[in-house]
């Protein structure tokens, strides 16, 4: 069962809470202060926006730190309003337990350049209750990320 807004604010530590990013069923994340292109970290807090080149990718962070019960699980797109404008996000599932700021993955398939601002709404999050709590809620080796985390995907 997909969690409804009165809900999510009832269930789900969002913060910073923005009341504008919640939605009916679901919740819009925000640009958080960091991101990374073409191999160098950008301060899009400082900088106000970062630019994704033509048929190239970033990482964003969110804004948001999002905590979720050992029963709920999140479920991201990205908006649709920069889908039309060619951007595509590859997110994985956010498993119940997750705690933390989300590193998105975006990819700018149209071409020109995307321009995200700092606090604008990029990727919206569903939250989904199991039918009952994870016997193995996450406690994975991105828990507790607030900054932009790279792959630690081992390589052979």
């Amino acid at each position: 069962m997909m969690l409804p807004d009165w809900k999510i604010r009832k269930e789900i530590l969002i913060e910073p809470f923005s009341e504008e990013s919640l939605q009916p069923a679901g919740y819009d994340l925000r640009v958080g202060r960091e991101g990374y292109v073409r191999g160098r970290m950008v301060d899009i807090g400082e900088e106000g926006a970062i630019a994704i080149p033509p048929k190239e990718h970033a990482l964003i962070l969110t804004l948001e730190r999002v905590k979720l019960p050992d029963d709920i699980m999140g479920d991201m797109k990205i908006r649709s309003s920069l889908a039309r404008e060619g951007l595509l996000g590859s997110f994985a599932w956010v498993d119940p337990g997750w705690d933390g700021n989300l590193t998105l993955m975006i990819f700018n398939a149209s071409s020109g350049a995307v321009e995200l601002e700092y606090g604008e709404r990029f990727a919206q999050i569903a939250f989904i209750r199991l039918e009952g709590p994870a016997k193995n809620p996450y406690r994975g080796s991105y828990q507790g990320s607030r900054s932009i985390v790279f792959s630690k995907r081992g390589k052979a």
